[in-house]
């Protein structure tokens, strides 16, 4: 049966509902979320009394930050209800998704109900984390048990990316297979068949993690603060690392699926590990959850000067205390290496403190998960996927295991008579050494039943740089590689730190255009890394405009300019597909470019602004031309300039890709968003191919673009002059909004007139070196290349 989903119906609108219901409205479907009546509603109340429960839930998800909604207008696609007088609308819906309280019989009660309402081929399936699947659909009908499965998703929905699909014994295998493709494609997910055992495959693994770190935290007697030092993004972890990332999931919850993994899995060699250590059962008999309770492992209180200030929980007095710093020798050299398996390598061998957690950390979890096959999986891939779509590390336990290196490891495991499942001794003794390789261009990993490598399951037509760099690479250097895509179409990826642009990078850029005007017939740019470019090396200008050398400095602007023009005046298509964190230059690329495939997970913007300089890589001269191109004369025309003033101005970035059309950094029309991380550099190659086939040609430069003069720089020059005085800015952001406006404005020129792109270019990089030649600009570049973090004056 051919399945179309166009209406869903959420049935629960508690922190998971109301979030999966945000994500459906995402993508354009029809959702209707309902929930229960109040217990003291009447008959006789209205519909807002009737339905406050829900309301209120979805009001509260709306608010919460990170957002769960794209854009605040696509909530206005959820409609809400209760399930008295309400439940009936689900015939009109082609998916009911149940998301109630984890309790058997009262999700039975409602899918009874349900079993009666829904039409027939209906998909049902619940979000269930735990239950078992094939105890739900006890004395439902036929139709219903064959429509029936598990889909977990993971909160919040919209930024964890992992869905599980776990099929009861009755469940058709078409809406199995239309669930996993409907997952990835239109959901953006990384969908992972599950089997129906207890806590399924990522709670199962991540909750051992947690549990066991909980233990080994006691063992070695660290503190909260350290431990979570170990555990962030040094070993490839989310920035929450593992206490913080308690507080925000609730420690009831962990508590919750803990237990019943050790109820449920009697035979779990580390069954013991889910008995909780005294600190947290002391925690959960005080009530201190996390951020639902207002404290946790960590609490935020107004110290004696009235400052927010956030104190640790010591776990040997149960008191709260001030944060210490945290220092591992391990942990600084792991911190210079940029690439994650070179860290790990080091962590693993650390000798100090650090050292001894990792490698307890890594044996116990490459164990572990070793005996899970088959048990909750019989291809070892799954679970690494589960592990990183659903709790956000960058590698699963079976790709740590292999960077590591099963050999060196297996005879520690031994000294730790750790508990290894057969199948790793069999492997290697058929001298096979590592989990996965690569092969034609193929990623394969080593199945447990056959014994031997097997291909990864993949859609042949999604391109994956890692299995086809090696074979496919045109041309790199250190900054960028060059990969031959096929069909007459090449990729440039950026592998820099945070992507940042430098001379390497704008000579691969140069590089790409070159050959796909010559040798190829056009060009995507996109890539793999956590962001798709942090924006230019700000530590590159900080040295130049220190040293006073402004020459090179303006050597430097006028190359990344004209490399902007190239993309934007290349003989050859160029798509670029951005995604995360897509700042300042990485953000000018996009705009230069003739076509934007961007992840939904888009965060885009010039922020140039906060480090004391406007726009000079073509980003204040696109934003000119954009607003001539939307020239209406009077007010209207004043608004508009106003609004692109202060887009740049307040260095706004985009929450999303669709945002970001708002903001003017993508154009309606002409640019597309698309959900599928995995499926996103295909589908920008086939957005080259199909300005092909229009028959592309090169455009024109632009010579009439019509700018304001001094009839808009007074309005930004009285602006600037009153944010002055009111003390809303400092002396030198007015200079900068002043620059700004000069740019956008076209200079100082008599009357309306239209100048060509390289008349603001010019403009553009004059005030760009002017301003760097200021003392505070100094002092926030150099702010920022310590910290991070933008100085605000």
């Amino acid at each position: 049966m051919k399945r179309s989903i166009n209406k869903v119906a959420i049935l629960g609108s508690g922190v998971m509902g109301s979030r999966i219901a945000c994500h459906f409205a995402n993508i354009g479907v029809e959702v209707l979320l309902l929930d229960i009546a109040p217990k003291d509603a009447t008959d006789s109340d209205d519909k807002k009394a009737r339905n406050k429960i829900v309301n209120d839930a979805l009001t509260s998800s709306l608010k919460s930050s990170p957002s769960p909604i794209y854009k605040k207008s696509f909530a206005n696609k959820i409609n809400t209800g209760n399930f008295d007088d309400d439940l009936a609308k689900i015939k009109d819906c082609d998916w009911i998704i149940e998301v109630i309280i984890e309790n058997l019989d009262i999700k039975k009660g409602l899918f009874e109900k349900v079993d009666g309402l829904r039409k027939p081929g209906t998909l049902i399936t619940s979000n269930t984390s735990g239950i078992p699947i094939n105890l739900m659909i006890d004395g439902r009908s036929d139709d219903f048990q064959k429509n029936f499965c598990g889909t977990h998703f993971f909160n919040p929905p919209r930024y964890l990316k992992l869905l599980e699909i776990i099929p009861s014994q009755k469940t058709d295998s078409d809406v199995i297979d239309f669930l996993m493709e409907y997952g990835e494609k239109l959901l953006g997910k990384t969908t992972v068949f599950c089997k129906d055992t207890p806590a399924f495959i990522a709670n199962r693994v991540g909750v051992y993690s947690i549990q066991s770190l909980f233990h080994i935290t006691k063992e070695l007697g660290l503190s909260v603060a350290e431990v979570d030092s170990l555990t962030g993004p040094v070993m490839g972890r989310p920035k929450s690392a593992t206490f913080r990332t308690c507080d925000v999931v609730g420690l009831d919850i962990l508590a919750h699926v803990a237990k019943g993994v050790k109820d449920n899995c009697p035979n779990d060699e580390a069954v013991d590990l889910f008995e909780s250590p005294d600190y947290i059962q002391k925690m959960l008999e005080n009530n201190w959850l996390g951020s639902k309770s207002g404290q946790g492992f960590y609490k935020k209180i107004k110290n004696a000067e009235g400052k927010s200030e956030i104190l640790v929980l010591d776990l040997e007095t149960m008191e709260y205390l001030p944060k210490e710093k945290v220092r591992f020798a391990t942990i600084g050299a792991a911190k210079a290496i940029d690439e994650l398996p070179g860290r790990i390598k080091v962590l693993f061998k650390g000798k100090d403190k650090a050292g001894d957690f990792y490698r307890k950390s890594f044996l116990g979890l490459f164990a572990y998960v070793s005996n899970r096959i088959p048990e909750i999986s019989d291809e070892l891939y799954k679970i690494d996927d589960a592990m990183k779509a659903g709790f956000a590390w960058e590698q699963g336990p079976f790709e740590i295991w292999d960077t590591i290196g099963i050999e060196k490891s297996i005879e520690l495991l031994k000294e730790g008579n750790y508990k290894v499942a057969d199948w790793i001794a069999e492997m290697l003794g058929n001298d096979i050494t590592s989990f996965y390789t690569i092969k034609d261009g193929k990623k394969l990993y080593y199945d447990v039943a056959s014994k031997a490598y097997a291909e990864v399951p993949a859609d042949p037509s999604i391109i994956i740089l890692d299995n086809i760099r090696a074979s496919k690479t045109v041309w790199s250097n250190t900054g960028t590689t060059i990969t031959d895509l096929g069909d007459g179409i090449i990729n440039l990826e950026f592998h820099s730190k945070m992507n940042v642009i430098g001379s390497d990078t704008i000579q691969g850029m140069n590089k790409a255009i070159d050959l796909a005007e010559t040798e190829f017939d056009g060009l995507v740019i996109s890539n793999d890394g956590a962001n798709f470019s942090a924006g230019a090396n700000v530590a590159m200008i900080f040295m130049m405009a220190v040293e006073q050398e402004f020459d090179e400095l303006e050597f430097a602007m006028r190359a990344f300019q004209n490399t902007m023009m190239r993309i934007r005046y290349s003989s050859a298509p160029v798509v670029a597909a951005p995604h995360n964190l897509t700042l300042g230059g990485g953000c000018e690329l996009c705009m230069h470019a003739d076509k934007v495939i961007a992840h939904a997970e888009t965060y885009i913007g010039l922020v140039e602004f906060g480090v004391g300089v406007i726009p000079g890589g073509g980003g204040t001269k696109e934003f000119a031309l954009r607003f001539a191109d939307e020239y209406r004369a009077g007010d209207i025309e004043i608004n508009e300039l106003r609004n692109k003033f202060l887009t740049i101005g307040q260095a706004k970035v985009s929450t999303s890709a669709h945002e970001a059309f708002e903001l003017g950094y993508l154009q309606k029309g002409k640019d597309e968003v698309i959900l599928s991380k995995v499926n996103q550099m295909s589908y920008a190659k086939h957005a080259v191919l199909g300005l092909l086939e229009k028959g592309y040609t090169k455009p024109v430069e632009r010579t009439d673009i019509k700018v304001l003069g001094n009839e808009g720089l007074g309005i930004v020059y009285v602006g600037a002059s009153t944010m002055k005085t009111g003390n809303y800015m400092s002396e030198h952001d007015q200079l900068i909004s002043e620059k700004l406006g000069e740019v956008l404005c076209g200079g100082k020129l008599s009357q309306p007139t239209e100048v060509s792109e390289k008349y603001l270019l010019s403009l553009e990089r004059k005030a760009f070196i002017e301003l760097c030649a200021q003392r505070k600009t100094l002092e926030r570049l150099e702010s920022i290349i310590k910290t991070g973090k933008v100085l605000r004056n």
